[in-house]
């Protein structure tokens, strides 16, 4: 599938390709030979198999992983009840995440883990920093109560970014793990949106109280969310949708998950919002979904929901609801783990133990 924007002769290419299966068989056969009881090492396996897969490879390989959290603001924060935090909140804790006192540095710091923001459309103008990439499409979106939040050109944009700094990554870097992460206040309100319309179900079992909504706040969340549906209704064209609903930085992320998919490479999937983005990609290209590594299940109710319909199944479920990343950095040893045992644990031949009778 090919996007053409206004005045774009340039069209966004969203083939994705499955990985072959050929290998399976290869794949399966090292990991049961490996020192240990038939499934004993249990979801790794699988998440190995997944690896292997996608990578082509019996030896896969975790080589210079890299941590994007894509920050921008929405139209619709303005609106009283959509988030519990003002819009300016958006900036200042991209200044945190550049100072390295948010969560997602602390885990990025424990795991060794490479960290740059992407400015996506940030309302605030940013000061110059080693760890901030510019990709400043808007300065956020518009109040998708009253209008589309996207102009198609602004959605090209967003996509074809994210798309290109997934290949360069790939191309010039050498990466095979991308772990993705987010910042926007009022995108839980736009992933809602977004995930009502891609799977059908009615807002109120996708819509969750966000920053910290009381019972009262999160009724006139949903409200706010019910008068932009009943605008913008349900488009049949998943790019439609996410120009309607989106955030800047939710569309740039799914031209990343794009992207790496195109280039093989893992995506390490976070919650609520980054799988709003891989519902939109999988809209797009169902071939993605082979290539993203869901690491936890959020408290946000909408994402149990999402990863239903994707037929996900998270590796972590801790409570968490922050964002940023956090949650998939915490699921990277896991994914280290799984490489780590395909490749260096020794078969029951090599090692001299007798295998099971």
């Amino acid at each position: 599938m090919r996007f053409f924007a206004h005045g774009n002769a340039n069209p966004m290419d969203f083939t994705v390709t499955a990985p072959p299966l050929d290998l399976r068989e290869a794949i399966a056969q090292r990991i049961d030979q490996k020192t240990k009881p038939l499934g004993a090492l249990g979801r790794l396996e699988a998440l190995a198999m997944q690896v292997a897969l996608a990578s082509q490879s019996l030896t896969p390989a975790i080589r210079a992983p890299q941590v994007r959290v894509f920050a921008a603001d929405h139209g619709a924060a303005a609106a009283a009840g959509v988030s519990a935090y003002p819009q300016e909140v958006t900036a200042q804790m991209v200044g945190n995440f550049l100072a390295g006192g948010a969560a997602i540095n602390v885990f990025c710091r424990q795991f060794g883990l490479p960290l740059r923001v992407v400015d996506a459309g940030v309302a605030t103008e940013l000061p110059e920093h080693p760890l901030l990439v510019r990709a400043r499409v808007a300065a956020g979106t518009n109040n998708y109560l009253q209008a589309p939040a996207m102009r198609s050109e602004e959605l090209a944009q967003a996509l074809e970014c994210g798309q290109r700094m997934a290949h360069a990554l790939a191309d010039e870097d050498g990466c095979t793990l991308l772990v993705l992460g987010e910042m926007g206040i009022g995108n839980t309100a736009s992933a809602s949106l977004l995930t009502a319309c891609y799977t059908g179900l009615p807002l109120a079992q996708v819509t969750g109280r966000g920053t910290g909504l009381d019972d009262a706040g999160l009724a006139r969340k949903l409200g706010l969310l019910e008068r932009a549906l009943a605008r913008g209704g349900v488009p049949q064209d998943p790019l439609q949708t996410l120009a309607e609903y989106g955030g800047l930085e939710i569309a740039m992320m799914t031209g990343a998950i794009l992207g790496a998919a195109q280039r093989r490479m893992m995506v390490l999937v976070d919650g609520f919002i980054v799988t709003a983005a891989v519902l939109a990609a999988h809209a797009l290209a169902p071939a993605v979904l082979p290539y993203c590594i869901f690491s936890h299940q959020s408290d946000e109710p909408g994402h149990q929901r999402q990863l239903e319909f994707l037929q996900a199944r998270p590796l972590l479920h801790l409570g968490l609801r922050l964002g940023e990343g956090s949650g998939a950095a915490l699921a990277y040893p896991l994914v280290c783990a799984a490489v780590g045992f395909l490749n260096e644990m020794v078969s029951f031949q090599s090692a001299g133990v007798s295998e099971a009778v």
